[in-house]
């Protein structure tokens, strides 16, 4: 699993319902937020190794949870397979006339419902 931003920030949209508040709001004001590990000990009212522990024990949390259900990994390999589809959707109805071509309209249509 990477470790970009993006990946913490889908890590926290994805299970941070599943981490104490304390926890949620230090990762959250850290990586979402992109404040100083004083910035956010002095908004939560706690020390500056508070927050980091807090941080640490989330991003632990977070990755084992990803690691045994791997629903972020699953999504980006939806999403993936999607653009190849919309990308197949677009040939064909650039290819066909008539009722092949407003299937594929249809198609298109669909994935941009699931999209959404």
């Amino acid at each position: 699993m990477e470790d970009s931003r993006l990946m913490q920030s889908m890590l926290l949209d994805f299970y941070g319902a599943l981490l104490t508040d304390k926890q949620r709001q230090c990762y959250d004001l850290h990586y979402n937020e992109d404040l100083s590990l004083s910035e956010i000990a002095e908004q939560c009212g706690i020390s500056r190794q508070g927050v980091w522990d807090n941080i640490r024990r989330a991003e632990s949390a977070l990755k084992e949870i990803e690691e045994k259900t791997g629903l972020i990994r699953r999504f980006q390999g939806t999403r993936e397979a999607l653009k190849s589809i919309r990308k197949q959707a677009e040939q064909i109805g650039s290819m066909t006339q008539g009722q092949s071509r407003e299937i594929a309209g249809q198609i298109l249509r669909e994935i941009d419902g699931l999209e959404d």
